[in-house]
């Protein structure tokens, strides 16, 4: 018989947990536009965290008698209507854009887990009844939605943000459901139930952690979504105020000029767009590298 030294050791959770971890950055490593996404957010993020530091301009200060200046030294981006230094209220509103933007993906992901999970795992009338809730609000186009819902609160970034909340989470419910409904029919669940394991700790403790994934891909591509959703609507009129340093009102206030001084609208537009396809790269990176076929 082998003695103890010669029977293989068996991995601790921890060690493949370490494992996993180091193939899935070895994934991420032979995928060159999810690390051209991650170098994107990286940056816009960082441009905006850092705005207090790096901006030359404060988000609301004027120069009146310097209007509609095209990029300079002085002013990298030119300068608006009003004076004021386009790289500067850039800056100030990537802030404002992804820090309400990530608001209101947490805030729809908790209402999407605590929704789809109770719908897919308990079943019957109750996944009956909130499956027939999210399809009345699956039924309106998700922005005609938080048009109404964000007129009817009035208009400011905090109630645009609340009604996209109110809209944005039906789909995701959906997803939640799916998964869960694809759990509790496996077999760790049926052996947990045969030892005695209550419905609460097999739901927190073995089929949520293992629906994780596809919410992780889910929410990563929704950022995008949210945020090209939240800088429409301030493009027509129903977030920012007058003066504010956000970027789709920012574009709103560019349209006037954007033939003879394209830079007012230009550089908001251009940001937008790294932003949105920063997290578009990292989403499909992050689905490849879930994805169990290629994890085999």
């Amino acid at each position: 018989m082998p003695s103890d030294s010669q029977k293989p050791r068996v991995r601790t959770r921890r060690e493949a947990q370490i494992d996993e971890v180091k193939f899935s950055l070895h994934l991420l490593r032979q995928s060159p536009l999810a690390i051209l996404g991650i170098a994107l957010i990286v940056f816009t993020v960082g441009a905006g965290v850092l705005a207090p530091f790096i901006a030359p301009y404060g988000p609301e200060q004027r120069q009146w008698d310097k209007s509609l200046q095209p990029p300079s030294q002085e002013h990298l981006f030119g300068t608006d209507e009003t004076g004021g230094d386009v790289f500067s209220r850039v800056l100030w509103a990537i802030r404002i854009d992804l820090g309400l933007a990530l608001l209101i993906v947490v805030s729809s992901l908790v209402i999407e887990v605590m929704v789809g999970s109770v719908a897919g795992y308990f079943g019957g009338k109750v996944d009956e009844t909130l499956m027939r809730v999210t399809d009345v609000f699956l039924a309106f186009p998700s922005l005609i939605l938080a048009m109404a819902v964000a007129a009817a609160l009035g208009r400011n970034l905090y109630n645009l943000s609340l009604s996209l909340v109110v809209t944005g989470w039906a789909g995701g419910a959906r997803l939640v459901r799916g998964v869960i409904l694809s759990e509790r029919e496996k077999l760790y669940v049926e052996a947990a139930r045969a030892v005695g394991a209550t419905r609460r700790r097999i739901m927190f403790q073995h089929v949520l952690p293992n629906a994780i994934y596809p919410l992780l891909v889910s929410a990563t591509l929704s950022l995008g979504g949210t945020i090209l959703g939240f800088a429409g609507l301030s493009f027509i009129g129903f977030g920012a105020g007058s003066g504010m340093a956000e970027l789709g009102y920012m574009i709103a206030l560019g349209r006037d000029y954007l033939y003879r001084f394209p830079w007012v609208a230009t550089f908001p537009g251009l940001t937008i767009f790294f932003i949105v396809m920063g997290f578009n790269l990292v989403g499909d990176g992050l689905r490849d590298i879930l994805d169990p076929r290629l994890r085999r």
